[in-house]
């Protein structure tokens, strides 16, 4: 009966470890491929990869960017999507003095934030209110 091989595995340490010592150039490939088990072409495969990415770790302008640059601008957008909820909510829910659309679309001179302060309202805000309206509701 056949007997099936089972492929090898190896780590990316251990890929670099012989990659690297193929670039130094002081064993042939073949020596390489011997000395760690792996065949020749591999070690050949291994090397030529190690070339190509060498170049693109001086890309940067200054150092590294960091991992989480391109998840930056994901965040934003859920954290408006989760304020334009909120702010719905707000707007129709019954209790709240939030509810009237013209006055949190409108500029602040027509009764936004600041309004109930200029017209001497002193009414004291609920923080979550966009609308700046009195925190019993």
């Amino acid at each position: 009966m056949s007997e099936t091989k089972k492929r090898k595995v190896h780590s990316p340490e251990f890929k670099a470890k012989v990659g690297l010592e193929a670039l130094r150039g002081v064993k042939t490939i073949n020596e390489i491929g011997q000395e760690y088990g792996v065949h020749p072409v591999q070690v050949g495969q291994w090397k030529k990869a190690i070339q190509e990415q060498a170049k693109t770790l001086f890309e940067g302008k200054r150092g590294p960017q960091p991992m989480a640059a391109h998840q930056e601008p994901e965040r934003l957008y859920s954290e408006i999507g989760k304020l334009k909820v909120e702010l719905d909510w707000l707007k129709k829910s019954p209790g709240s003095t939030c509810r009237d659309a013209a006055r949190l679309d409108g500029p602040r001179g027509h009764g936004g934030r600041d309004s109930a302060v200029r017209f001497g309202g002193g009414i004291p805000r609920h923080p979550r209110c966009p609308a700046g309206g009195p925190t019993g509701r």
